[in-house]
């Protein structure tokens, strides 16, 4: 199986901490070159040091507030005009703020859509040529199961990460003719600070402890317990490598088997 990314570049959204740094390590692992970004300069220098470099990579880091898709899009346009070609687009960004649909503002809607779709499809377009260049190209989107089987208590996260879902669907149907594969990857209950935020939140309404709340999730898994973000990594750094040159336009779930749909 041919898992090797060497001479190829990555662009890792999100990756100054949780499974976008994981997905870094991952990808650097494989041989990529990585750019990481996010808006976190010091945390994103941190990970830089924690890449490896062994079989000749070289990484970067660009900033930029995944709230405004404008500096998103003008950060990356400014990037590439030193000429580097990024084959590999990781989409990851924060979820929305949860809370029930029926009482978001339409302006939660709008930032969340700008946040994820707006920002995904900006660096797509940017990147797209130098795919096309390449006939190479991964663009990977970091969603969630709620695509498949929408998640209690998460109204607008579950509006716009079917959006962003159907998006990725119609790229892949355009753009497989030019060896370039679009896939949606969803974790499940990972242990990183969001889901942290989220157990805490979901005590707090309850009125029970941390503790008792985790094991209440973990019971509704059938592996019994959260998954790890170098998990969750492994199975996008299967996505990106030539091994999975015939998979597109799928929706992967990395769950543990929590999603009870086919």
């Amino acid at each position: 199986m041919n898992l090797n990314l060497k001479g190829k570049c990555a662009l890792v959204c999100g990756s100054s901490q949780g499974m976008g740094k994981a997905i870094a390590i991952q990808l650097a692992s494989q041989g990529a070159n990585i750019v990481l970004f996010a808006r976190n300069q010091a945390s994103l220098e941190t990970v830089l040091k924690e890449l490896d470099t062994n079989q000749g990579q070289h990484h970067d880091i660009i900033i930029a507030d995944f709230s405004d898709a404008n500096q998103v899009r003008d950060v990356l346009n400014n990037y590439l005009k030193t000429g580097i070609v990024i084959e590999i687009l990781i989409n990851n960004t924060g979820g929305p703020a949860p809370g029930p649909a029926h009482s978001a503002l339409s302006d939660d809607f709008l930032a969340a859509f700008n946040q994820h779709l707006v920002c995904n499809h900006e660096m797509m377009k940017l990147l797209l040529p130098g795919m096309q260049q390449s006939s190479y190209g991964r663009i990977i989107n970091v969603i969630s199961t709620s695509v498949k089987q929408p998640l209690i208590g998460l109204g607008v996260s579950n509006t716009v990460r079917g959006a962003v879902a159907s998006w990725a669907k119609t790229l892949a149907n355009e753009l497989g003719q030019y060896n370039i594969t679009i896939n949606n990857v969803l974790p499940g209950a990972t242990n990183t600070t969001r889901l942290e935020a989220i157990i805490k939140n979901k005590a707090a309404k309850k009125g029970i402890s941390i503790e008792e709340m985790a094991k209440q999730e973990k019971a509704i898994i059938p592996m019994r317990r959260f998954g790890e973000a170098s998990e969750f990594a492994d199975a996008v750094g299967f996505l990106a490598s030539p091994a999975a040159s015939y998979i597109t336009g799928i929706n992967l779930p990395v769950d543990g088997g929590r999603t009870s749909c086919l």
